[in-house]
């Protein structure tokens, strides 16, 4: 693998008319803004439709794509939309997602423009076939599933009566048919969403830019694949979890997290052939050039909470499968395009699972100025086969950090940098790009000089997050020189 790197921002995060980043001409002028500065990779957060929180990892469907990402003015150039439907929208804010009103529109506008593909079919019949072809395996739940919740008033699949709740056949053929008009709305946005996303891939690709996607280790319970999959996943009889997923206590949280995603039960994985874990990589693997997977020491090892505990403490490690499942995807695959995120409490039996299959790890260069020079997250610390990040989604913004650093991390930042505070930021980034690790990525923060008010996500803080956006106004001709001349002097364009 040649030295490159990349920035991460999520398709939310972009600039744009309508409320949120989306999939249309601000995508793609991302795009060539990458491809300008000699970057590699665009690392994008998980692309599925979110419910309470807005979360990205909390997400409906772990195939769906999120209709709050779809380009409105794409579906204008469809003609599934007509531009005055657009002209006069209330103004929205520039500066941060606003979920609640966004959705409504989109949801309205999305209706009208299932009405349009309705009444000119024949122009779109056979790609919407093929589409219907590839996807039905999972499509078909997950419309179901979202036209269900409709009619259960949005309430969580494991209080809706028995029979939908069951999955009992002859229930499920009559809604089939009783909300054949829904679950074919939901249907056309997953086509739409598709269509939009295929193409700014390749015209990504096209332009030598890969995209690095990110696959959330667990799945919602309020999710189309725990109500369709019932059975891999720790759950009692009336489709609640008997035990959930987290972390312990952490740099993050002194109780720990607690996600309350399901856990998987790897027995019956490993009975089925792992084809649930098969499809989603797969399928992931064709949405994306690369993939991380997050919390990928679940793979080895989880931690599990019973499901009556209010905090993450009170848990226990127990046995995963995921050698044996990543052992079978190799069988297919061969080398895997495939990053580990191994942060947090990480075991030699992790790092093995890592390395047995030679997938990158990650390092935070944050983390590296809270104990000694021996810190692994210090640049003089990595080795090749990492990930460089001067921050995650999940961080502070870099120069938020800065900002707020420790006594005993200021101390180590003058020792290891040796001049003042001044540009502490750029001789930050800089020591990422100039690591030795294979790819370098920033948080598009980062590069904006941004502070804690450019924050994606709080862990374990239920509102406010995953809200942030950029303007154009905000990306200085100097910071595009600066990305530029830092990729091309250490060799990473």
């Amino acid at each position: 693998m040649a030295r490159s790197s990349g920035i991460l921002v999520h398709i939310s995060s972009l600039p744009g008319k309508y409320g949120i980043g989306s999939m249309g001409d601000d995508a793609y002028a991302f795009v060539d803004f990458l491809k300008d500065t000699g970057q590699k990779y665009w690392q994008i957060l998980p692309l599925g439709p979110t419910g309470y929180g807005n979360s990205p990892y909390q997400s409906y469907s772990a195939f769906a794509g999120s209709e709050l990402l779809i380009s409105l003015d794409k579906l204008v150039e469809d003609k599934l939309l007509k531009p005055e439907e657009l002209r006069d929208l209330t103004p929205f804010s520039e500066r941060k997602v606003e979920y609640e009103k966004i959705g409504l529109l989109k949801s309205n506008l999305l209706k009208k423009a299932f009405e349009r593909f309705n009444t000119s079919f024949d122009d779109y019949k056979e790609a919407y076939y093929n589409f219907l072809g590839e996807h039905s395996w999972w499509l078909d739940d997950y419309a179901l599933f979202r036209a269900l919740k409709e009619y259960n008033l949005d309430v969580i699949w494991n209080e809706w009566k028995s029979d939908y709740k069951k999955r009992d056949a002859h229930t499920l053929d009559k809604a089939h048919l009783q909300y054949a008009e829904s679950i074919n709305f939901h249907r056309f946005v997953q086509f739409v969403f598709f269509k939009q996303w295929f193409d700014l891939k390749q015209y990504a690709n096209d332009r030598g830019i890969q995209f690095f996607g990110d696959l959330p280790l667990y799945v919602s319970l309020d999710s189309s694949d725990v109500w369709g999959n019932q059975n891999i996943f720790l759950l009692d009889d009336e489709g609640k979890p008997t035990h959930v997923g987290g972390v312990p206590p952490d740099y993050f949280s002194e109780t720990g997290q607690l996600w309350g995603c399901p856990v998987f039960d790897w027995n019956c994985l490993a009975e089925r052939g792992f084809d649930w874990w098969m499809a989603r990589l797969h399928f992931c693997l064709n949405m994306f050039d690369m993939i991380r997977i997050d919390h990928f020491r679940g793979l080895e090892s989880f931690w599990s909470v019973p499901a009556s505990e209010k905090t993450a403490i009170n848990g226990e490690w127990r046995p995963a499968k995921g050698y044996e499942m990543l052992q079978n995807l190799k069988s297919q695959l061969g080398e895997l395009p495939v990053i580990a995120e191994d942060l947090g409490v990480i075991t030699p039996e992790v790092e093995k699972l890592r390395d047995d299959f030679n997938l990158p790890g990650m390092k935070v260069l944050q983390f590296g100025f809270a104990s000694d020079a021996t810190n692994e997250h210090l640049p003089h610390n990595y080795g090749k086969n990492f990930v460089a990040y001067t921050g995650t989604h999940d961080n502070n913004t870099t120069l938020g950090w800065l900002k707020s650093a420790t006594t005993k991390e200021r101390k180590n930042l003058r020792k290891y940098f040796r001049r003042s505070r001044h540009r502490a930021l750029d001789r930050v980034i800089e020591a990422c790009w100039g690591s030795v690790a294979e790819i370098a990525i920033m948080p598009m923060q980062d590069l904006l000089r941004l502070d804690a008010k450019g924050r994606m996500n709080v862990p374990g803080v239920a509102s406010g997050n995953w809200e942030w956006r950029f303007r154009w106004k905000q990306l200085r001709e100097s910071r595009r020189d600066f990305l530029k001349e830092i990729t091309q002097k250490y060799n990473r364009g």
